[in-house]
């Protein structure tokens, strides 16, 4: 029998963080004014230990960016930190053929829409910081945080990799990530929000949609709200 290829989607993806943190009452994944008030009364820049340059300066947190614009920020993974300067190039919505060969084995899957999302990062510090995964999620029209797919083999359309293991000062790295958004929902955007205190750099701009068959409006793409 063929062996089929799998993609790793977690159980509950967009429980991971709420977009706009988790309030006293529990309320907040409304996405309501009470739930944007939490956010804005986070905390805008935790605490690192991570060695920033002299002549870098990191992206304040809360950023709003377009696609193609670069953040620079201090990241730690483990037990090991890192200055990441980071850019999302382009997003665009895939089609389920996209995974013939793959075992897309319960409802949540076969029922999300996938996106690939483009991006570059840079090693801005001074210390080799790599083999973890580029710290992004996608934001989802439910205004909740999208993990990134996992897959147990190469997925072709949008080839996914952790930074390398040897990412040196001055290195740049190109990937590529999968979100599924469930029940056919939407992306928004992309996010940098490492822990639900730090208020999120976040990235707005055209997700490009699949195009529709001959006889029917075409799909020129959409701009991402904010």
């Amino acid at each position: 029998m063929p062996r089929f290829r799998r993609l790793v989607v977690p159980a509950v993806a967009t429980a991971a963080l709420a977009l706009a943190g988790c309030s006293d009452d529990a309320g907040g994944e409304d996405g309501g004014d009470g739930a944007e008030a939490d956010a804005a009364s986070a905390s805008p820049s935790p605490t690192t230990t991570v060695d920033v340059p002299d002549d870098v300066e990191l992206t304040e947190p809360g950023t709003q960016l377009q696609f193609r614009q670069p953040a620079t920020v201090a990241h730690e993974a483990g037990r090991q930190g890192g200055v990441l300067r980071m850019r999302v190039d382009s997003a665009v919505q895939g089609t389920i053929k996209d995974f013939a060969g793959f075992e897309l084995d319960d409802p949540y899957k076969k029922r999300g829409n996938y996106f690939y999302v483009r991006v570059t990062v840079r090693n801005a510090g001074e210390e080799p910081f790599g083999d973890v995964a580029v710290p992004l999620w996608g934001i989802s029209g439910e205004n909740t945080l999208l993990q990134a797919v996992q897959f147990t083999s190469a997925f072709n359309k949008c080839p996914t990799e952790n930074l390398p293991a040897a990412f040196k000062p001055g290195d740049t790295f190109k990937t590529c990530l999968v979100f599924l958004s469930p029940n056919k929902g939407s992306l928004e955007g992309v996010s940098y929000r490492p822990t639900e205190d730090f208020v999120p750099i976040e990235w707005r701009g055209e997700v490009t949609t699949p195009k529709e068959k001959k006889g029917k409006r075409g799909g020129k793409g959409r701009a991402a709200s904010g």
